[in-house]
Formats: C-alpha cells, sequence, structure tokens
C-alpha cells in the first residue's frame, strides 16, 4: 500500500497542495481528477521524488520513502509527451531502464520483447520513433515504463495530445494492460469520461485540496459539495430553502431529493438537478413533476438534450430517450437525481 498523509507544497508563497491524505492499494488504479492548476501534477512529482513536500509523508508498504531518490523508489512514469528519444529505435527505447538497472544483455531483450508485446507492438523494435503514428509512441511509452516491473505506475495525461476517437480506443486498451499486469497505478487527467472509464477510485482534486475519494460510481451519482457538481458537469441549478426531510422550495416549486452536506430547515440550499433526473417511467409516485414549453432539442446519439423552460423557474436542460411532441411539456424527476446541496 502507498499512503500518502498531509502533503502540502507552496512555490513563491501560493499553497499548491494543501494537506492531501491518500491511500493506495496493491494492484488498483487511482484516478486523480480535477481542473487545470488544481495540484494534480505536483503531487504526482512528489510522489515520484522529483518534487520534494514542504510537510507531510509518504510511506510505501509502511517505509517512509520521502528521502529516497526517484531513481530508487522502483517507481515508472509515464508523460503526457511520451519523453521518448528520438534517436533510439523502439526496442532501446524500452530497453533503456533495465539497462539502467545493469541487467544483462539477453535478459533485457527478453523483458523488452515481453513489454512491446504486451502492448501489441510487437514486430515494431526495430521501428524509429518518428515513423510511429501518436497512438503507436503511446504504447510504446507504456512498454517503457512496464518493461522494468515497477511498484507504482504513474502516469501523467497520456492520453491528452491524441484525438477523441483515438484517445477513447486506448482508454480500454491502457485499462486492459493495466489490469493485467496487476500494478498499482495513479492516473492523472482533467477528463471525467477519461477518470471514470479507467479507474477503480476516483480523487477530485480542488485548489490543491482533496475534495472527494471514491468508486467511479459514487463520484458521479453522489458528488460531495456544489463544487463537484458543477465541476462534474450538473448545471440545473436552484436556489431555494431547505424544508427538512429532503425538500426543498425553489421557483418551481418544492422538491424532494437527496440532503447533502450539513443542511438544517430554513437554511438556504441549492438543488441540483442531474440531466438524466426524468423519471421515464414516471414511478416517482407524482413526486417532482414540471411542466413547461420545449425551447430545443439535440439527438446526442442515444438520448435527445432538450431543454425546458419550465413554468416560474429557470430553462433545465435535461436528457430524453425519446423526442418529445408538440405542445407542453410534463416530466417527473427521480428525487435520486436531485441533490441538495448548503449554500
Amino acid at each position: 500500500m502507498l499512503t500518502i498523509s498531509q502533503i502540502y507544497k507552496s512555490y513563491a508563497g501560493t499553497e499548491v497542495l494543501r494537506g492531501v491524505s491518500l491511500e493506495l492499494s496493491a494492484g488498483t488504479i487511482t484516478a486523480l481528477l480535477g481542473p487545470s492548476g488544481c495540484g494534480k501534477t505536483t503531487l504526482l512529482r512528489v510522489v515520484a521524488g522529483l518534487e520534494h513536500a514542504d510537510s507531510g509523508e509518504i510511506l510505501l508498504g509502511g517505509t517512509r520513502i520521502d528521502g529516497v531518490p526517484p531513481h530508487l523508489r522502483g517507481f515508472g512514469m509515464m508523460f503526457q509527451d511520451y519523453a521518448l528519444f528520438p534517436h533510439m529505435d523502439v526496442a532501446t527505447n524500452v530497453a533503456f531502464g533495465l539497462r539502467m538497472r545493469g541487467l544483462g544483455r539477453a535478459e533485457v531483450a527478453a523483458r523488452a520483447s515481453e513489454a512491446l508485446d504486451l502492448v501489441g507492438m510487437s514486430g515494431y523494435g526495430r521501428r524509429r520513433v518518428f515513423e510511429l503514428s501518436g497512438g503507436e509512441r503511446q504504447r510504446v511509452a507504456l512498454a517503457r515504463a512496464l518493461a522494468p516491473g515497477p511498484r507504482l505506475l504513474m502516469l501523467d495525461e497520456p492520453l491528452a495530445a491524441l484525438d477523441r476517437e483515438l484517445r477513447e480506443r486506448l482508454q480500454d486498451e491502457l485499462r486492459a494492460v493495466l489490469r493485467r499486469v496487476g500494478v498499482m497505478a495513479i492516473y492523472v487527467t482533467h477528463d471525467q469520461e477519461e477518470a471514470f472509464a479507467l479507474a477503480d477510485r476516483v480523487a477530485l482534486l480542488n485548489a490543491g485540496r482533496l475534495e472527494q475519494i471514491g468508486p467511479p460510481e459514487a463520484i458521479y451519482r453522489r458528488p460531495a459539495s456544489l463544487w463537484a457538481a458543477r465541476f462534474l458537469g450538473l448545471r440545473n441549478l436552484l436556489p431555494g430553502a431547505y424544508l427538512g426531510a429532503g425538500r426543498i422550495a425553489t421557483a418551481l416549486g418544492t422538491l424532494t431529493g437527496v440532503a447533502m452536506g450539513d443542511l438544517a430547515p430554513g437554511a438556504a440550499a441549492t438543488a441540483v438537478i442531474a440531466s438524466d433526473a426524468v423519471d421515464h417511467a414516471t414511478g416517482s409516485g407524482g413526486q417532482n413533476c414540471l411542466s413547461g414549453a420545449l425551447e430545443s432539442a439535440q439527438f446526442r446519439g442515444r438520448h435527445y438534450r432538450v431543454r425546458l423552460l419550465a413554468t416560474g423557474g429557470p430553462p433545465l436542460d435535461l436528457d430524453m430517450a425519446e423526442l418529445p411532441g408538440d405542445g407542453p411539456l410534463t416530466v417527473w424527476l427521480s428525487p435520486e437525481r436531485v441533490l441538495i446541496y448548503p449554500v
């Protein structure tokens, strides 16, 4: 287990990490998710030993490694730009870390070949780096990071430079490879879909603090704060007053939902309506019924994104399985997808 305990880091008087604590178990993938400047890459560099924390501890298997030089920690690193050596062929790039460890030529060749085979690049050993596509370079960089058998693999937005179609395809391949190897991994990204697709656990960072950590499903279904909900793309916000028992009075009437955080009756609160909150089976027992006019509808492949001009309140963007007909639109919202936060 890797334990990151109360890590603080400042640059020129500006706090970048403010008491971050995490525990990573063997064989798990943890995604560090958050906007640019939230401290994701800085935390990764502190774990790698490329930066020194102002305070805090990092332990591996219960032993402190803060003072251990980066090259002795036994960690692997994969950068966004891959950092391949352009003057070396593929096989030599993958073998670089193995040679630095002083392994024999035969073992280096065998392990480099095994790593290339693992990422689907068998037979590419003699290719030059400039002859490879972006996806192929990504695979070579992954093979180089995995070849020495790292105790921890750190990946700093390795798919960010790829186009969307290739990025989505490589997400599945990358997860499969990491699963097969069973390596403990930290994956840095600002893309929530990428984090959800790859990770066992997601650590959400906000301005240098750990905002929330948990399985991807829990992060998506139950953002821990209003900031987390907005970062994850939940933009239907209704200010109101909390009534107690999971109810909030809003401009659209009284809504029933899930209270998140410390809320007392009468307190100012905000209802966040998820875009997928529409109860298509109208099985909500008549709760959360909204009516209004249909302003627009966009086909999104698996659903329609509709804008409802609800009577008495702001417009709401909602997902519906079928295109609504003409005339007034009435929907029921699942209480499970209406989240109520303190202001």
